[in-house]
């Protein structure tokens, strides 16, 4: 029996649907992990920080939480995007080439039905915003309060640093599912 136009295309829908959990798998171990490395990181700063009796190093967390923070709610990002792409467009192009009247892919639609869903994104944010704002911004403000603030250059870079960590903050705000 040969394969039809339909059955092919299926095929190619499929192995793209597989891909592309595949990468989504993928995104979801890195991004998580990236909460976990946030903190050794910010463990480790403030530990060297206080042995050392050199507050002037936590100016290095809040650059730290904003490049990892980044790179969190990028992946993040790709994670969602990877869901809608799979429930807008591959489930209808299979649906249309096997003419199924089913909803395939259940999951991508099922897992989101969830009555809890809105209070664990929220709890999400919140778990977000303090590992990716709140710790960094108490860097500087223990920076403000007892680091060598009379050195214009630090004093600077500690501005720019709060004015990165609000805008990261921004970004979380607005990419927050509601």
């Amino acid at each position: 029996m040969a394969n039809t136009g339909g059955t092919s295309e299926s095929i190619v829908i499929l192995a793209e649907y597989a891909q592309i959990k595949d990468e989504q798998r993928s995104r979801i171990g890195f991004r998580d992990n990236l909460l976990y490395v946030t903190l050794a990181a910010v463990t480790a700063v403030t530990t060297v920080a206080a042995q050392t009796e050199h507050p002037d190093l936590a100016l290095a967390l809040p650059l730290i939480c904003v490049v990892l923070g980044w790179t969190y709610l990028v992946n993040d990002e790709k994670i969602s995007s990877i869901g809608r792409y799979v429930r807008t467009q591959l489930e209808p192009k299979l649906a249309a080439v096997t003419g199924s009247g089913t909803t395939l892919f259940e999951w991508e639609t099922f897992h989101r039905g969830d009555s809890r869903r809105w209070a664990r994104k929220t709890i999400q944010t919140v778990v977000d915003l303090i590992a990716f704002l709140v710790v960094p911004f108490a860097a500087l403000i223990a920076f403000w309060c007892y680091g060598r603030t009379s050195e214009t250059l630090l004093l600077v870079a500690s501005g720019l640093e709060a004015a990165a960590v609000a805008g990261l903050g921004l970004q979380f705000l607005i990419y927050a599912e509601r």
